[in-house]
Parts: C-alpha cells; sequence; structure tokens
C-alpha cells in the first residue's frame, strides 16, 4: 500500500493507495472524521454493517465506532482528520494511539 500524507493548518489527510484485496485494519477514534474513496471499490465496515461503495463517495466514520475498509478494485482511499499534528512519523500515535 502506497502512503502519502497531506498537511494543512489544522487538517490532515492520508492518500492510501490500496491494491485489490487488501484489508485496512479495524481500529476506532476518539473523534468523528471522513473518508473519501476517490477511485474504486471497497467494503467498509463500521461496527457490525458492512458496506458496499463505489468511487466517487464521501463516508462519515462516527467516533468511537470500530471500522476497516477491505479493498475490492485497487482503490484510492483518503482519511480526514482535524489535528495539528504534522510529523508523519508520529500522526499515527496521535490519531489511533499505536
Amino acid at each position: 500500500m502506497d502512503l502519502v500524507h497531506h498537511f494543512s493548518d489544522g487538517l490532515y489527510a492520508k492518500q492510501m493507495i490500496i491494491a485489490a484485496d487488501t484489508m485496512i485494519l479495524k481500529h476506532t477514534h476518539s473523534f468523528s472524521h471522513l473518508s473519501i474513496l476517490a477511485s474504486g471499490k471497497v467494503a467498509v465496515m463500521r461496527g457490525d454493517e458492512v458496506d458496499v461503495i463505489e468511487a466517487p463517495a464521501c463516508i462519515e466514520i462516527k467516533a468511537g465506532l470500530v471500522h476497516g475498509v477491505k479493498a475490492l478494485t485497487d482503490c484510492v482511499w483518503f482519511c480526514v482528520h482535524a489535528t495539528d499534528e504534522k510529523d508523519a512519523s508520529k500522526v499515527d500515535n496521535v490519531l489511533i494511539g499505536v
């Protein structure tokens, strides 16, 4: 999976180029955020629900909800978060506590 980090004032977007059949592990955040499917088709797991989504699409992920993504085709996926962190090596620790 290829990652590109985009930073702006108070805003961060993680761009992921995901190969078909790749799974983004389930995780949770203490805040709501947006995810954008720019191209392709994915299965999005939010809690006990699974939705198949085709691009283009913008999806809200609610705070505290366990979620993950499986690429059904090659796709481009963005996770958009409000944060002041601008260091790519630290941003995941801030957002998901890894």
